[in-house]
């Protein structure tokens, strides 16, 4: 009975290793919300391209192959974070319960929106008209998803999570900024809508924005005082100084876009007074928001050089140096494109030239430690009792 019971443990054994030791299953239990940081980054790359004020030979196709590339990426990670969730239920829980790894599920829904942007850009001149039914339908789900991860995350935190004070980081933000993410693509995807829908998704949009911008700064304000008391993270979190600017740059930049686009969509209704207010707030508004950022682009910059100092060794926490000056040049641009002030586009080229940087040093990191293999490792499943 002994030596049968031996057995059927050293069977099932060579099991769950055959199971866990393959390449493939590792990976895909390993699999995190991260990567879609690299969605983000690699998206914001070709829409500051198309952004440019200056034209050159080959600037669309470009931007079109980044998108392209974008777009297998994300559904590529979404497959495998599925399959992630269908093979190892048993994951989900400490994915939820981690005080770090959890906040990344808001990268989901911001790493879609460039697909989604580049839908409405590029879809009809590739696929026809049609194409932009199916960006409408992917900006509601990406709206869907990007509420109930700024809800769920906070949910967790406040109900089985663990924090204290000198852990915080900004990496807090995560999921909060993903509906103002999507709020600012409603003003690039409603001109190519009919009317109605177009009115429709532009107030939503200004829902999403008041659900995400005071929340966000409410955490801003958390991480200076944190700072104060802590000081700096640890290097390993060096990245997470760069992501204030996410707030603050996508606030501004949706303020300015939907302004923009809010007169053409309320004309003649009731609702054009408040429309044309609309325009005039989000200029004004969206410029305070864009010189908040420029103290909290300072110290990331100061930050980094403290930070490098000290050493710093690669993780995919470092797509976090490429969204968030992203959207802060994209910002920067649309104040030039709606005041004509030369120097917004001097600043918005520098900003444009550090972005493209910082995402040639990433994603050479990211396809090295691909190659290696040594980029797939969830931290929510090392913990003592994790599944």
């Amino acid at each position: 009975m002994s030596s049968l019971t031996h057995a059927s443990k050293r069977t099932a054994s060579r099991r769950d290793g055959f199971r866990l030791g393959s390449s493939h299953s590792q990976m895909i239990r390993q699999f995190t919300p991260n990567w879609f940081a690299m969605t983000m980054g690699t998206g914001i790359v070709f829409l500051i391209l198309l952004a440019l004020p200056i034209e050159f030979p080959g600037r669309h196709q470009i931007a079109l192959t980044l998108w392209a590339v974008d777009s297998a990426l994300f559904c590529s990670f979404a497959v495998l974070f599925a399959a992630r969730l269908i093979l190892y239920p048993q994951t989900i829980r400490p994915l939820l319960d981690h005080p770090v790894q959890s906040m990344f599920l808001g990268t989901i829904p911001m790493g879609l929106i460039p697909i989604v942007n580049g839908l409405a850009i590029f879809g009809p001149g590739l696929f026809g008209p049609a194409v932009l039914n199916i960006a409408h339908v992917l900006w509601w789900v990406d709206a869907a998803l990007a509420v109930f991860f700024a809800c769920l995350v906070p949910y967790r935190m406040f109900t089985s999570q663990q924090h204290s004070a000198e852990q915080i980081t900004a990496v807090w933000l995560l999921p909060l900024v993903a509906p103002e993410v999507t709020a600012s693509s409603a003003a690039v995807l409603a001109p190519h809508l009919p009317h109605a829908a177009a009115q429709l998704m532009v107030a939503t949009g200004y829902v999403l924005w008041a659900i995400s911008v005071p929340l966000a700064f409410s955490v801003l304000t958390i991480v200076f005082l944190r700072l104060a008391l802590h000081k700096l993270p640890h290097r390993d979190m060096a990245a997470s100084s760069w992501l204030t600017l996410g707030p603050i740059g996508t606030g501004s930049l949706g303020l300015l876009l939907l302004g923009q686009a809010t007169p053409a969509l309320f004309a003649g209704t009731t609702l054009a007074p408040v429309a044309a207010f609309a325009r005039d707030f989000g200029l004004f508004a969206g410029l305070l928001l864009w010189g908040v950022g420029i103290w909290w682009l300072l110290m990331a910059a100061i930050l980094t050089m403290r930070y490098q100092r000290d050493g710093m060794t690669f993780n995919l926490g470092w797509w976090g140096f490429t969204f968030p000056i992203g959207v802060y040049a994209a910002a920067t641009f649309a104040l030039y494109r709606i005041t004509m002030f030369v120097p917004f586009a001097v600043i918005g080229m520098l900003l444009a030239l550090a972005l493209f940087g910082f995402w040639l040093l990433v994603v050479t990191h990211t396809i090295n430690g691909m190659l290696k293999g040594n980029l797939f490792h969830a931290p929510c499943l090392q913990q003592p009792g994790r599944a």
